[in-house]
This record gives C-alpha cells, structure tokens and sequence, in this order.
C-alpha cells in the first residue's frame, strides 16, 4: 500500500504542488497535429497541469500557445479569429502573433504600448505529429528530448489521443503493470483460452499478444538514467528459453510497449488531477494503418470513444459497454479492444485512486518502482537535483519481446537504456 499523504503527493499536479513541480521540468505534448489541421484553423483549448491554455496555427503554419485569458480583460482566446498571422480576441480586437508580441489594439490606439506588452507565450515545438509545450520555469528550460519515432518516416508512424477522466497515475500504472497483460487482455493475449488451450495470436500488431500462457512472470528490474527499466521472464515450451519482454518507464508518465511489428510509445499527460491525455504514437520500420490500430484498441466503436473529440466517452451509465452475454460466450471482460480494457478498468477506480488501501504482490513490483522514482524525483528536485531523463536524448529507448536462452543477460537486448545503478 502507499501512504495517504504520499498518494496525494504524487498525483496532484497543479500548479503550486510538488509533483506539479516535477512536471514542469519536462517538454510536454499538449495536442496532435491533426487537431491544428491547416493555416488559421480553429484555435483548440487546452488543459495541462491544472492549467488552461490555448494553442492556436497561424496563417503561415506556426503554433503558438498562450495563457487561454487575454491579458487585456481575461476574455477566451479559444473563443478568438485565428487569422493574418496571429489570435484576435473577441472581446475588443486585440490581436498576439505566436511568440506572444501585442499587434493591434483596436480599443487602444499606441503603438508605444503594444511595443510594451507581450502576452504570455509558452515554448512550442511541432515533432511527429505532435505539438510539445515547456510550461516550467524559463531559466530551467531543458534541451527539447528526442524519441525514436522522430526519426521514422512519417507514413510508418501514427498518433491517436484518447482523453480519459481520471488521474495519470492509475494509467501509468496499469501500463507498467506486465501481470495483467495475460489477465485482462486474455482475448487477444491468449487466444483459445476457453478450451483451456493456448494459442498464440499471430496479428503483429497486437502490442497485447504474448509468446507465452506463462500468468506468473519473473520480473527484474533497473534504474536508468531515463527511470527504469523491467525484464519480465515468461516460461516457454523449451526448458533453456524464456520470453522476455522488456518495457521501459520514462519520467514522468512514458513507457513504450513492443508488439512483433511495431513499437507503441504511450504517454499518458495530466490534463489536471483527474484528467489524463493519452497520447500513442504507432511506429515502425512499415507503413502504419491508422484505422487498423484504432479497431485494435477497441476505439472504432463510437459508444467508447469520439476521433473528433479524442474523448473516450464509455462511463457506468452502461458499465463501460460491457456485455456479460460476450462474457458468457466468448469474452473475458465483455469488453473490446486493449485501449477500452485498460480505460474501463482506470475509470472503475474511481476519478482519484486511493492507493492506501491495495495489498501488493511481487508481480506489482514495477508498479512499487514507479511510485518510488516519482516520489525520489518529488524530494530531489526540493533538494535542487533536477528530475530523471530531463532534456536528454531518447532516442536509444524502446522495448522488445524475445527469446532469452539460459545464460544471456537480459540487458543485452535494449543496449540504449543506461543503467544508473546495479539492477535489484
């Protein structure tokens, strides 16, 4: 179990918070570029840590994202013309260009005040789909932290936001948690399991197939430079084999999931306490099918979630759509999709879990190591020591799923991942 005091501390994140603190360290993705799709398209509200923001494209392609209250008289921006290089406010004409510079004053006609005043502009960078904001401290701001898929073709790359209502840290922590893997996603993980026969599931897509009907894995773990790292060991028909599959966790909330083909990179972004975005980015040495891997996670049904909205909609007025007939006959949730699985069983923990009063076992270990790295981040930054992984280069991190002969180390298999100390 975690302390009451210690839970509270690692998922409020607003502004003014210790884990908050922490957060603000980081460059943070705030949307997708689909959802600034041309020059001078809709401005798009935006909520990050507690805080409203809005991000808006120019008439040249720029981004810019501001405080959402005009600096004027605290009218919306999100409400603002996007339009001849910069946001208009509605309320009395005032109009910012993306680094924030005062251009026209329609009420106020002084050109040695606009000179003056700048409204609040937050660092902006557009990369792979998706547009990434630094709201911490200005003298703190970190070198901008590349990922692997920045470096994919863009047709072997996707990105999908789902918006799920509740804290981060219940996502995070079902992302790093391997033992549910063949538990909750039993349909796709282990194909066959009605007649108690394993079957492996040949989709190389599904990041949920496993090699193995092995329920009790072996986990080893290590501290790297980014957080950690964990090698969990499924059994396999041959005695001198095991299947490991080794998932890493990037500070603050990013892990990365192998499936055979491609590579899915989540983030899991605290719009405030208990609102999360989801961000996956898809990515691969082929081209990625979009609409494959939203009928993969279960997202192609409109009763679980709006592409328009990137609102994951399913609540218990209908328990999550789940469907106990399913169940009965061929289901092990009722439910359909990885992504849906995991969404329903954060949302059944309520909007803000209250981990004091869980009872652990060895397979949550990694879940244990998660909360320790965040809360060391938590009181080191306190102490003047900058959180993990801030403005480093990750592009050397991934995960895999593979063979591991007797006798070979683990560690082997992911070369990239820099250990801090010896693993436990």
């Amino acid at each position: 179990m975690l302390k009451t005091e210690d839970n509270a501390l690692l998922c409020h994140v607003g502004p003014e918070t210790p884990m908050g603190a922490v957060m603000r360290r980081y460059w943070h993705p705030v949307c997708t570029s689909a959802q600034l799709p041309t020059p001078d398209s809709d401005p798009l509200r935006v909520r990050l840590l507690g805080e409203d923001f809005v991000v808006f494209r120019d008439t040249e392609g720029r981004v810019g994202m501001f405080d959402e209250l005009c600096m004027h008289r605290g009218a919306s921006l999100a409400l603002g013309r996007v339009e001849e290089g910069g946001i208009r406010c509605l309320y009395h004409g005032w109009k910012f260009d993306v680094t924030g510079a005062l251009l026209e004053t329609p009420n106020h006609d002084d050109a040695k005040y606009r000179a003056r005043m700048k409204a609040p502009a937050y660092p902006v960078r557009e990369e792979a789909g998706l547009v990434w904001a630094y709201v911490g401290p200005r003298d703190r701001e970190p070198a901008f932290s590349r990922y692997a898929f920045m470096d994919t073709k863009s047709e072997n790359r996707a990105v999908i936001r789902i918006n799920i209502n509740c804290n981060y840290l219940q996502l995070v922590e079902g992302g790093e948690d391997t033992s549910h893997v063949g538990v909750l996603h039993t349909n796709m993980a282990r194909p066959g399991w009605k007649d108690k026969e394993f079957q492996p599931n040949k989709d190389v897509v599904n990041p949920a197939a496993l090699a193995t009907n092995d329920l009790h894995p072996e986990l080893e773990l290590e501290d790297t430079e980014f957080g950690f790292h964990y090698v969990a060991l499924r059994k396999t028909d041959e005695p001198d084999v095991r299947n490991a599959r080794v998932v890493p966790f990037v500070v603050p909330y990013g892990r990365v999931i192998p499936s055979p083909a491609f590579s899915f990179f989540v983030f899991e972004v605290p719009d405030d306490d208990t609102h999360t975005s989801t961000y996956i980015v898809i990515y691969g040495d082929a081209p990625v099918e979009a609409d494959r891997v939203i009928e993969l996670l279960g997202l192609d049904d409109k009763r679980y979630y709006n592409r328009e909205t990137c609102l994951f909609t399913a609540t218990w007025a209908d328990s999550f759509g789940q469907s106990r007939k399913l169940m009965k006959d061929s289901s092990w949730t009722g439910l359909v999709g990885v992504e849906v699985e995991d969404a329903a069983i954060a949302l059944s923990q309520g909007a803000l879990y209250d981990r004091s009063k869980e009872h652990l076992v060895p397979s949550d270990r990694a879940v244990m190591r998660v909360r320790r790295i965040l809360l060391d981040a938590v009181k080191g930054l306190s102490n003047g020591v900058e959180p993990p992984g801030v403005g480093m280069d990750l592009t050397g991190v991934g995960a895999c799923d593979a063979s591991l002969r007797a006798g070979q180390p683990w560690r082997e298999l992911m070369p990239g991942h820099r250990p801090l100390k010896a693993a436990a």
